[in-house]
């Protein structure tokens, strides 16, 4: 009989044990719930908050725009009042403006007529020396340069080497130079001597800067006495300081000793207006 008591006792404690685990597992189950509806709450919060605060700034940015816009509707209107005021003579000044425009317009097209007569006086002079000289030779070129027209006699044509007293054969192209020069009085003629880049002494002649002026004086003296007007004639020496090109070879050098006769109009008055009319469009 006591036995079959202590066999109900227990099995009453185990009934009461494994009821107060399956409340205490209900209790944890509900705790996690809770916990995690927390967790959702609190991230839920800080979004709200977060929105909250991008939401002020935009208000504030908004405010701000508002706040611009006013200023600048404000700015407008004062602007059109002023724009109405000046109306008037803001359409003075246009026509003033388009009236100058015009003016420089026909300046600009006079100076490029300037420029096209210069240009054809230029190659008419070109033209002119070639039918004058009539010589065919490579050592005699008639060319442009710069908008300067000469003529370019080789050194072996005029000179013996180191020498400046013409020689005997010179005096037929000197004489149609001459004839060129005497036939355009209007026309001045730059006598230019050119060396090489060796050096240069004999007796009174000091260098090649020496010998280069001592040429061109020879032929001008030539020239003189062919019946050219001396006040046409201008004597000028550039030495070696102008080469054609280098000084390494004998035929380098030869090339580079030469004569020009640089050919100048006196067309004067021609330039002086294309400088009045640069001056006046310089100062528009």
């Amino acid at each position: 009989m006591r036995k079959i008591y202590m066999l109900g006792v227990i099995a009453m404690v185990l009934l009461a044990s494994c009821v107060s685990k399956k409340e205490l597992v209900a209790t944890q189950v509900k705790l996690k719930n809770t916990q995690d509806l927390l967790n959702t709450a609190t991230v839920t919060l800080n979004s709200c908050l977060s929105d909250k605060a991008v939401a002020d700034a935009n208000l504030t940015a908004l405010r701000d725009q508002l706040s611009d816009l006013r200023k600048t509707n404000d700015a407008l209107i004062t602007s059109t009042e002023q724009m109405t005021l000046l109306t008037s003579k803001g359409a003075d000044n246009l026509e003033k403006t388009l009236e100058s425009l015009q003016e420089r317009d026909l300046k600009i097209n006079r100076l490029q007529d300037a420029i096209t007569k210069k240009d054809s006086i230029t190659l008419a002079i070109v033209s002119s020396l070639k039918k004058s000289v009539g010589i065919d030779d490579p050592d005699i070129e008639i060319n442009v340069e710069k908008g300067v027209v000469f003529i370019s006699i080789a050194d072996k044509l005029l000179f013996q080497s180191g020498s400046f007293n013409v020689t005997e054969k010179a005096k037929t192209v000197l004489e149609k130079v001459a004839k060129v020069i005497t036939d355009k009085p209007n026309f001045e003629a730059m006598i230019e001597g050119h060396t090489d880049s060796r050096s240069y002494s004999n007796g009174v002649l000091v260098d090649n800067w020496d010998l280069s002026v001592k040429r061109s004086t020879s032929i001008i003296r030539e020239l003189q006495g062919m019946g050219v007007n001396p006040a046409q004639l201008i004597a000028a020496g550039r030495s070696s300081y102008v080469p054609l090109t280098d000084n390494e070879t004998a035929i380098n050098r030869a090339k580079n000793r030469r004569t020009r006769v640089v050919v100048l109009p006196k067309i004067d008055q021609f330039y002086e207006m294309i400088e009045n009319e640069v001056k006046e469009l310089s100062g528009q």
